[in-house]
C-alpha cells in the first residue's frame, strides 16, 4: 500500500516537472526565432562583398548621419559592408588620425570629408598606393590621389545665398555670417562663393563673421553677440545647419526687428520656422544622395568602370512659398 502512495504522490511533481519543461522548450524557440532577423539585420552581420568606411566630420551630426543613411542603403544593395566613424565634436586632427587608423586596418575602400590639409593628401595618396580607393563626399580635397568627389559644389552654394540676399536687400544693408569652423574647407568655399557675389553691390557690407561648430547652442551665443556688437545687421546668413536656428534664437532673446535670416539645410525645425515667415529662406544640400552615390562610383569601380571625377549634387532654395502644397516644392 505505502509504495502505491508514493507513486501516486510522485505523479503530479512528474506532470509538474514535464509542464515546466515543455514551457522552457517553447520559450527558447521563440526567443531563437525573435533573434535569428535581429542578427541578420544586424550592420556588423557577415556581408562577404567589399568593406567601405565612411569618415565623418562629426559622428552625430544630422547632416553626416544622412550621408551615412544613403551611403547604408546603397552598400546594402551591392552587398558591401559599411563601417562609419568620425570625432564625436569637429576636429580636423582628429580625422587625420581616423583616417591613418583606417588605412592600417586594410579596408577595401575610403569615403571621407576633404580638408585641404597636406598631412590628410599624403594620407589619401598613401592609401591609393595600397590600392584603397578614396572618395571624398561634402568637400573635395582635389591635389590628392582621391578617386572622385561626390557633394556639393560649395562655391556655388556661396553665390546662391549671395543672389538670395541681394534680391531680398534691395542692394543694401549690413550683414552678419556665421560659419561652422574656420577650418573647414566648405564653409570657406561657401564663404568666397558669398563674398564673390556680395562684392559687386557697394551698398552690402559683410560686418561679422563668426564660427558657431556646428552647435545650436554656441550658433546663438554667437549671434546674440553679432547683434549686440553690430546693431546695424539687418541680414544674418548661416552657412551651416544649425546656424540658422541660432540666429533665431537670439533674435527672439533680443526682441529684435526687422532682421532677415538665410539658412542652410532643411532640418526640421529650420523648415518650420521658414513655414513661419520666421527664417526668410534656406539654401539645401542632398546629403542622402551623397551617400548613395559615393556607394555607387565605389561600386562602378570595383567592377571595372572608372567612375567621373567630380559629380556634383544638386542644391535648390526653400521659401515660405515652395513649401506651399499647391506649389510643387523648391527652386534650383
Amino acid at each position: 500500500m505505502s509504495n502505491r502512495k508514493w507513486i501516486f504522490a510522485l505523479i503530479p511533481l512528474f506532470l509538474l516537472f514535464a509542464w515546466l519543461l515543455a514551457q522552457f522548450t517553447l520559450s527558447f524557440l521563440q526567443i531563437h526565432r525573435l533573434v535569428e532577423p535581429l542578427k541578420a539585420a544586424s550592420p556588423s552581420a557577415a556581408v562577404s562583398g567589399p568593406k567601405v568606411v565612411l569618415i565623418s566630420q562629426e559622428l552625430d551630426n544630422y547632416f553626416w548621419r544622412s550621408i551615412e543613411q544613403g551611403a547604408r542603403k546603397a552598400a546594402a544593395s551591392y552587398a558591401m559592408r559599411l563601417d562609419y566613424i568620425g570625432p564625436d565634436r569637429i576636429n580636423p586632427a582628429e580625422q587625420i588620425k581616423l583616417l591613418d587608423k583606417t588605412i592600417a586596418s586594410k579596408p577595401d575602400a575610403i569615403l571621407i570629408q576633404g580638408l585641404n590639409n597636406p598631412d590628410y593628401r599624403r594620407l589619401i595618396d598613401k592609401a591609393a598606393g595600397l590600392g584603397i580607393p578614396v572618395i571624398t563626399v561634402d568637400t573635395d580635397e582635389p591635389e590628392s590621389e582621391r578617386v572622385a568627389y561626390v557633394g556639393t559644389d560649395n562655391e556655388r552654394a556661396g553665390r546662391q545665398m549671395g543672389e538670395l540676399v541681394v534680391q531680398a536687400s534691395g542692394e543694401r544693408g549690413d550683414i552678419g555670417v556665421l560659419i561652422s569652423n574656420e577650418q573647414a574647407e566648405n564653409q570657406r568655399l561657401r564663404l568666397a562663393g558669398f563674398r564673390s557675389v556680395i562684392g559687386r553691390y557697394p551698398g552690402l557690407q559683410i560686418v561679422e563673421i563668426r564660427a558657431s561648430d556646428i552647435s545650436r547652442l554656441q550658433a546663438a551665443q554667437q549671434a546674440q553677440k553679432m547683434l549686440i556688437q553690430s546693431p546695424n545687421i539687418r541680414f544674418m546668413v548661416g552657412f551651416s545647419s544649425m546656424d540658422g536656428l541660432g540666429f533665431l534664437e537670439a533674435k527672439e532673446r533680443l526682441g529684435a526687428t526687422g532682421l532677415h535670416i538665410f539658412a542652410f539645410d532643411d532640418m526640421e525645425e529650420t523648415v518650420d520656422a521658414i513655414r513661419q515667415s520666421k527664417i526668410e529662406s534656406a539654401v539645401v544640400q542632398q546629403p542622402v544622395e551623397m551617400g548613395e552615390q559615393a556607394i555607387e562610383q565605389l561600386h562602378d569601380y570595383f567592377s571595372g568602370s572608372p567612375p567621373p571625377t567630380l559629380t556634383y549634387t544638386k542644391t535648390y532654395v526653400i521659401t515660405k512659398e515652395s513649401l506651399n502644397p499647391d506649389d510643387g516644392g523648391g527652386t534650383e
